[in-house]
């Protein structure tokens, strides 16, 4: 449902939300009608020293990226501030998420390998203009519609930390994502030996012979192809914001007086230019209704989509009406309190004094087999675990329905990682026709954060 009084920049916010370790996402809806995305960060973070500086730097290298013709990244529209606030706007859709898609068990062999062989390319594509992504797991691959996988928050965590992720992170990160869908996909036995066969590759001899892998091996899979089909299908069924854009809405919405948004990609001196180019020399731009942009420049991507819709809604309204500035304030109040939830979830993601965040633990996913397992099976069921990218110890416990054993471990946390598979071996014998669920628990660093998979047993 949308929340049409919610908007920022004339991007209107509506009711799906979800927490990120960089912030909280909020799907969205262009001025043009356009499905899109808009990311609030939290602003204790955001509003340290350097941080916003190298959010945008990180922004505009993706810009470069994407009009030099690199299509598998989230295009960003804009990065603006609102008061104290900052978000990031998004010309695509950002759900539904890979994650999503494995919490729904929607998810085939064919499409799991689809995933993989983009995201290895899109990371290869990354490395060689000498970047990397720094963040990839399950809940930054966004499906889109026509199924394919398109990466989310590219250098935003590394923006965040004040670091530079080396390739062989990526290489790992891939790694890790491939043994989670192997585990996904095990009703597909070649996949599943597929998938852990281009992990090992990823990690001993690099990305391209790990893509190659998979794609060299297609004949294990179900009917022999990599197909985005299912994921397309699956994307279409899970959320509405990955349908194909509409051109524009079937009337013109109300405009609202958001007050001054200030896009952060024309400050001069603040933020470096991608690949060592000129900075930007052009003052801050300001634009939203009644606020005037007439200096002889090229438009941001927000800017031009604000300045359309609010001339289309010109033309089919007759007459622009400008909104109470009390409206403004119930928009900042809505939007601040999206930060609350963001800061309570999160737990300070850095300490002013001390050398990194402090350990966090965003979210928890679990994933088993879909099919019934037959007689004396031995399953895979594989958590992951993403934290804010703080040092620690994670304590967390297995619990299994069919008896009562509790298997406890300590996961040690690094700097240089966020995402961390905890897998559970399960072994079932006899002869018996039972649901059998894992749950994975985080105890520690609070709060607990639980999720579970089942699956049968048939015998």
């Amino acid at each position: 449902m949308e929340n049409a009084r919610d908007g920022i920049a004339g991007f209107r916010l509506t009711e799906h939300t979800w927490i990120t370790e960089v912030g909280n996402w909020i799907d969205a809806i262009a001025p043009d009608g356009r499905r899109a995305g808009a990311l609030l960060f939290d602003p204790r973070v955001v509003g340290l020293p350097g941080v916003r500086d190298r959010v945008v730097a990180a922004v505009l290298t993706d810009q470069r990226l994407v009009l030099g013709g690199l299509g598998g990244l989230i295009p960003v529209a804009d990065v603006v501030a609102a008061g104290e606030q900052v978000w990031l706007l998004t010309a695509q859709a950002v759900s539904p998420t890979l994650s999503d898609l494995l919490n729904a068990d929607a998810l085939d062999a064919g499409g799991a390998a689809s995933v993989l062989a983009e995201t290895a390319q899109t990371l290869l594509t990354l490395h060689a203009a000498g970047v990397a992504h720094g963040s990839l797991h399950p809940g930054t691959v966004v499906i889109a519609a026509d199924g394919g996988a398109l990466l989310s928050e590219r250098g935003l965590s590394d923006a965040i930390r004040g670091q530079a992720s080396p390739p062989a992170r990526d290489a790992e990160s891939w790694a890790a994502l491939a043994r989670g869908l192997a585990a996904s996909v095990r009703d597909a036995p070649g996949a599943v030996e597929l998938f852990e066969r281009a992990a090992a590759t990823a990690t001993t001899h690099g990305l391209a012979a790990a893509r190659d892998t998979v794609l060299s091996g297609r004949g294990a899979l179900p009917g022999g192809m990599v197909s985005r089909d299912g994921l397309a299908q699956a994307a279409r069924g899970r959320s509405a914001f990955a349908q194909p854009p509409v051109r524009a809405l079937p009337y013109p919405p109300e405009p609202v007086d958001e007050g001054d948004i200030v896009t952060l990609l024309r400050v001069p001196g603040r933020s470096p230019a991608p690949y060592g180019g000129p900075a930007e020399s052009s003052a801050a731009m300001r634009f939203g209704p009644g606020v005037e942009t007439r200096q002889d420049r090229s438009e941001t991507t927000a800017e031009r989509m604000w300045r359309e819709g609010k001339e289309e809604q010109t033309v089919r309204g007759g007459r622009a009406v400008r909104a109470s500035r009390a409206r403004r304030r119930r928009t900042v109040l809505a939007a601040a309190l999206f930060a609350v939830v963001m800061a309570g979830a999160i737990l300070a993601w850095l300490k002013l004094g001390g050398a990194g965040p402090e350990l966090a633990v965003a979210s928890v996913d679990v994933a088993g087999p879909r099919k019934p397992q037959g007689c004396d099976s031995a399953v895979v069921i594989t958590g992951t675990i993403v934290t804010n990218g703080g040092t620690g110890e994670i304590q967390y416990e297995w619990r299994k329905n069919l008896d009562k054993e509790v298997v406890r471990r300590t996961l040690r946390t690094t700097a240089d990682q966020t995402s961390y598979q905890v897998p559970l071996r399960w072994a079932l014998k006899g002869r018996s026709t039972v649901k059998a669920t894992a749950t994975l628990r985080v105890l520690s660093p609070g709060p607990v954060r639980t999720d579970k998979a089942s699956f049968t047993y048939k015998c």
